[in-house]
């Protein structure tokens, strides 16, 4: 802990600590294969400071009912060269190995999908993730590319609330 009471990071999750928290909002999906929808949606970014990663959920609800939607999660490995690992499994079966590069000064992570396995038809995913100047908000958008339509199309984006 520093002085403040707050948790120390790790050294090398500290530049990737703008993310770290529970975050809540709204989302909305689509591809050219399926209707569009929207969602709401809870992230949560984890960390303990003796480790060198970060833990990452997700999950997702139809905003009408509430039911459930989709949920993944996963690890984030910052590397001090500006570059950043990330595996996540989703509850879907399909598991995701990317790799990318992060920048502190802009709070924006930029992932791009090296293997996506035990997928029939997603051959890519692309993420990009940004954390607002005053850290209270945060954006992403989520890429993808099947068999049927290449290249990488727009599929998810929200905007999120830290909470």
């Amino acid at each position: 802990m520093d002085g403040g009471g707050a948790p120390v990071a790790h050294p090398a999750v500290r530049p990737i600590s703008f993310l770290l928290g529970n975050w809540k909002g709204e989302g909305e999906g689509g591809f050219p294969t399926i209707s569009a929808f929207r969602y709401g949606e809870e992230l949560c970014f984890s960390h303990h400071p003796s480790k060198p990663v970060m833990a990452y959920s997700q999950k997702t609800w139809k905003l009408d009912s509430g039911e459930p939607m989709h949920g993944e999660s996963g690890y984030w490995r910052p590397k001090p060269d500006g570059s950043i690992e990330v595996v996540i499994a989703q509850s879907t079966g399909l598991v995701e190995v990317q790799k990318g590069t992060f920048d502190s000064e802009e709070k924006i992570v930029r992932l791009k999908s090296t293997v996506v396995g035990n997928a029939s038809k997603v051959k890519e995913i692309n993420r990009e993730f940004k954390v607002d100047d005053d850290g209270g908000e945060l954006s992403y958008v989520v890429e993808m590319a099947t068999n049927n339509v290449t290249p990488s199309q727009p599929h998810l984006k929200a905007s999120l609330k830290k909470i």
